[in-house]
């Protein structure tokens, strides 16, 4: 039985009072909360301070990015010490805006996927495909390319680890979401092409939505089988909002 995750990923939003300030509020909220694992990813700068914050209780750190060198010359880069450092236990790895933005490819996304597994740090390995390529019916292949290729040369332990978000593109931020039919398709192909490499680890690896999740369309989600939570953008800024998600009814 795969346990429920539900990711903050807060992207360039809060700084360091704001976001203990928004976690201090989530920690009393969801208290005793034990079906659902629940994971926060602020900013580099605010991680030492959330963490401080959160000990002791149920809610887990991520960090948004990492460097794949333990360390050396990368001006503005983070390495696995770093975030393991500040109390991270998962990284967001190959986010779509990282790859819009920032030149990350399916190379640099299986680097970054090796080192944080190495360093005992669970990856939250991003795919997902633009509007252009579904319309074009290329989604599948799209996604098979994403995960055969960010996720190679990984061993079985460490694919049952890692932990993958399916984001289409054409969602985030948009206010628009795959239905919970289309996000299942994805799903359900994912741990299919899963189950091609690595085996019994498709049942074990958990496969996130994101893409404008919301407390509205988290129930009808969440009961489709091969959904095993969110990484949550806007959503969850607020510990209001972000307390909904996590308690969503099942």
């Amino acid at each position: 039985m795969r346990k429920p995750l539900m990711a903050g990923n807060w992207k360039m939003n809060k700084t360091v009072s704001e976001a203990v300030s928004v976690v201090k509020a989530l920690k009393g909220a969801v208290t005793g909360v034990l079906d659902v694992e629940i994971l926060v990813c602020p900013a580099f700068t605010a991680l030492y301070e959330v963490n401080n914050e959160i000990k002791g209780s149920n809610i887990n750190l991520g960090a948004q990015n990492l460097f794949w060198e333990a360390k050396g010359a990368f001006t503005g880069e983070i390495s696995t010490a770093m975030i393991r450092d500040a109390g991270c236990s998962y990284v967001i790895v190959g986010h779509s805006e990282r790859r819009q933005y920032f030149g990350e490819t399916d190379e640099t996304v299986n680097k970054k996927t090796k080192a944080a597994l190495a360093a005992d740090i669970t990856p939250i390995v991003c795919v997902g495909e633009t509007l252009k390529e579904r319309e074009d019916n290329a989604t599948f292949s799209v996604i098979e390319k994403q995960v055969r290729n960010g996720l190679a040369d990984i061993t079985l332990q460490q694919a049952s680890l890692t932990v993958i978000a399916y984001e289409p593109v054409w969602a985030i931020g948009t206010g628009k979401t795959a239905t919970p039919d289309q996000a299942q398709e994805v799903h359900s192909f994912i741990r299919k092409i899963y189950a091609q490499m690595y085996k019994e680890s498709a049942e074990k690896v958990r496969i996130l939505y994101g893409g404008s999740v919301n407390p509205g369309n988290v129930s009808d989600l969440m009961k489709k089988s091969d959904i095993d939570g969110g990484l949550v953008g806007g959503a969850s800024l607020e510990a209001e909002s972000f307390t909904k998600l996590v308690k969503y009814s099942k």
